[in-house]
C-alpha cells in the first residue's frame, strides 16, 4: 500500500474540512443581511436562510399616488439584500474549501 497513509490523511482533510464547511452554512444561515433602495428609505434584513426578517419603510416615502414606486423599491432592497446574503456566504465556504472549487448551489 503505497497511498495508504497520504490517502487516510486526504480523507480525514476532507471529512474536516466537509464538517467545517456545514458549520459554517449553519452559523451564516443564522446571519442577518441588509439591503437598501432610494437611498437608504427603503431597508429590508433577511436572514441566511433566506427569510425576510424586517421591512423599514421612511415615512418621506409613503406616497398614495405612486404605490408601485414603493414596490420596486421594496424587492429592489430584498434582492440586494438577498444577494448580500449569498454573495457571503460563498466567500466564507471558499475561505474553508482553501481553493477548491465548489460545486454551484453547494449553499
Amino acid at each position: 500500500m503505497m497511498f495508504g497513509g497520504n490517502m487516510q490523511k486526504a480523507m480525514k482533510q476532507m471529512q474536516k474540512m466537509q464538517a467545517d464547511m456545514a458549520k459554517m452554512q449553519e452559523e451564516l444561515k443564522e446571519r442577518l443581511f441588509e439591503g437598501t433602495a432610494g437611498g437608504g428609505v427603503v431597508k429590508v434584513v433577511v436572514s441566511g436562510h433566506k427569510e425576510v426578517k424586517e421591512v423599514l419603510i421612511s415615512p418621506d416615502v409613503v406616497d398614495p399616488e405612486d404605490v408601485e414606486m414603493l414596490q420596486d423599491l421594496i424587492v429592489a432592497a430584498t434582492n440586494e439584500a438577498l444577494r448580500i446574503a449569498d454573495k457571503t456566504m460563498e466567500q466564507e465556504l471558499k475561505k474553508i474549501a482553501g481553493g477548491m472549487k465548489l460545486p454551484p448551489g453547494l449553499f
